[in-house]
């Protein structure tokens, strides 16, 4: 277990996002921003997990895919199934395409609450696991 990188993580994870709820109260929220931002909340978190629970992040977890690290979680514990189950993994589209106007797409207000509800679910799941309060 690395402590002070799993608290690194969580305090990165924190600002993302602190970042996403701050933005989305605005009068006009950058919604691919709010939703970039719980992407990487989710992302930081799940690898937090995973450094607290001694694996190291190598190439193979180098990785905005949301799905990837949550098929590594769950090797360590079938709990895991419960971010599986609220598709927690579809935070991964906002990594990329909310991102760089090749893809161009702007969310809505709504899909941007629903992706904070998400990454708040990542999160408080986490630190249940991290036994954390």
């Amino acid at each position: 277990m690395n402590e002070e990188l799993t608290n690194h993580y969580i305090i990165k994870a924190e600002h993302d996002l602190k970042t996403a709820k701050d933005e989305i109260i605005t009068n006009k929220p950058a919604t691919d921003t709010v939703c970039f931002h719980t992407q990487q909340c989710a992302e930081k978190y799940l690898k937090a997990y995973l450094v607290f629970n001694g694996k190291e992040i190598t190439k193979t977890l180098k990785t905005h895919n949301i799905e990837v690290l949550l098929v590594a979680c769950k090797e360590m514990d079938d709990s895991f199934n419960y971010l599986i189950e609220i598709n927690a993994h579809e935070l991964t589209d906002y990594a990329i395409e909310a991102r760089y106007p090749d893809d161009f797409y702007l969310p809505s207000v709504s899909e941007s609450n629903h992706a904070i509800e998400t990454a708040e679910k990542v999160k408080e799941f986490i630190l249940d696991k991290l036994n954390i309060k």
